[in-house]
């Protein structure tokens, strides 16, 4: 295999846990995979026979500037987060329309002088289109993950192909957000399911909109406070989608326990999953840690802050993984 930072240009290897004064390139892509028996989509080399036999297929581009194989991947544009980049980079390479299930490896290397950061999703392929040959890459093959690992140019695109494989099956995916910034709640005199978005809350509510729309959402489902449904107004306008407001997203009433809202909406979030739909969902803070600590049967960490989220992957109604957005 050839190594990227010689492939891109010369330069050093960028040692981990190194200092770099220089600000790294950021950039993002995808394992793209399919089922071998999906519809239009041939499996090509030794490990097609394998392949078919009920391993995914996943997708590889060939860049004729390098000469090499590699997984699609792309630099982000200003202020793009890389989720939203590595499904833009990978439809621009491959006419593959993807859904991000899990966060893989993060790879570092140099590439023409500087230091480069390359996240990656695994994604399930939903749509393509005809692909036409360009300057940048011209070929794109599906394969099983073994004869991908093979072809592949660089040791670090085959980590994260084994990164991939060691995964359980993804059936569903959940983009999970907490309500944007709504101000004070002293400063409200209204009930406070009232309460709306201030302006930095409408700001983070339209920087949220393309992280949700990232997973090609069949379905918009919202806590009934109304700060929680204008969190998903902007996607829904993206999307086209109605928000449903669910009660089981809401935070604890008077005289109910916290516990009982973290059971009610892991149960409601468990479920959507089992659909093996992707969905997006907008619940509260009181809510979303215990919800994910019951899914995940860990003592994590789950606070999540106002306009923040997780991308969560389910295999039926077991939570597989949680990647903060």
């Amino acid at each position: 295999m050839l190594d990227e930072r010689d492939a891109a240009g010369p330069g050093r290897e960028w040692p981990t846990g190194v200092p770099d004064a220089t600000p790294p390139i950021r950039a993002a892509g995808g394992v793209v995979w399919r089922p071998a028996d999906d519809p239009g989509v041939a499996a090509e080399g030794p490990d097609a026979a394998r392949a078919s036999c009920g391993g995914p297929l996943v997708c590889l581009v060939h860049r004729p500037r390098y000469g090499d194989w590699s997984l699609p991947k792309g630099k982000l544009e200003p202020g793009e987060h890389p989720l939203v980049a590595a499904v833009r980079e990978v439809a621009e390479e491959s006419d593959v329309r993807a859904v991000p299930q899990v966060r893989l490896t993060t790879v570092r290397y140099r590439s023409e002088g500087r230091p480069k950061v390359v996240d990656y999703w695994s994604m399930r392929a939903v749509a393509a289109g005809g692909f036409q040959p360009a300057t940048e890459v011209d070929d794109v093959r599906w394969l099983g993950v073994d004869e991908a690992i093979r072809l592949v140019s660089y040791p670090h695109d085959a980590e994260v192909l084994a990164a991939f494989a060691a995964l359980p099956p993804v059936t569903g995916t959940v983009a999970l957000v907490r309500h944007a910034h709504a101000g004070k709640r002293a400063t409200w005199s209204g009930p406070d399911t009232g309460r709306p978005l201030d302006a930095r809350g409408w700001a983070q509510a339209h920087a949220l909109a393309p992280l949700v729309a990232a997973v090609r959402p069949v379905r918009l489902l919202s806590a009934s406070a109304r700060r929680c449904v204008q969190t998903l107004d902007p996607a829904a306008a993206l999307l086209d989608l109605p928000i449903e407001v669910d009660g089981d997203l809401d935070e604890p009433r008077p005289g109910q326990q916290p516990d009982e809202c973290a059971l009610a909406a892991a149960a409601r979030l468990a479920a959507l999953a089992a659909t093996g739909e992707s969905v997006g969902v907008c619940s509260q803070g009181k809510v979303i840690p215990g919800a994910l600590a019951r899914l995940s049967g860990r003592p994590d960490d789950f606070t999540t802050p106002k306009g923040g989220g997780w991308l969560l992957a389910f295999a039926g109604d077991r939570l597989l993984a949680g990647d903060r957005l």
